[in-house]
């Protein structure tokens, strides 16, 4: 039996789960010092954002180390796609949108958490394409052996 899950994969979700709290109260923190200075629709849109990142980042790891580690497809999916549709748009947004008001040290911790998401992005793909391929192989192995037998 083969080790399907990928290490470098593990390693970043194992740091990703540190450094999220970090992220956390850093956005946080620079949100309540700057939220008087932001329009009325960056306001909501933050608020959004912050509450949607939260749910979604704990989602998303869980389901990293479930799928990684127990090799599971479906769930390394899941965390597949939610690393690139809600997380990394969302990362981009707050990076590169200048009505913000960004901060040098926000910054910083966003460009470290997009660091992370492309990292794990690239690594699940190859992990799940890894993971697909083996389980489709030892299929077909399994029903030619079965109609061998018949």
């Amino acid at each position: 039996c083969e080790i399907l899950s990928s290490l470098p994969l593990q390693m970043s979700l194992y740091f990703n789960v540190y450094f999220f709290p970090f992220w956390w109260l850093i956005t946080v923190a620079i949100l309540y010092l700057k939220y008087p200075a932001l329009s009325d629709y960056y306001k909501f849109i933050l608020v959004t954002i912050m509450i949607l990142v939260s749910l979604t980042e704990l989602i998303r790891l869980y389901l990293g180390y479930v799928g990684n580690l127990l090799e599971k497809v479906p769930e390394l999916a899941g965390f597949w796609l939610l690393t690139l549709l809600p997380q990394l748009p969302v990362i981009l947004f707050l990076l590169f949108n200048e009505g913000l008001k960004i901060h040098s040290l926000e910054r910083a911790v966003h460009i470290i958490f997009l660091a992370f998401l492309s990292f794990q992005l690239l690594a699940a793909f190859v992990t799940l394409r890894r993971m697909v391929n083996t389980l489709a192989a030892r299929f077909r192995r399994t029903e030619f052996h079965r109609l061998e037998e018949q």
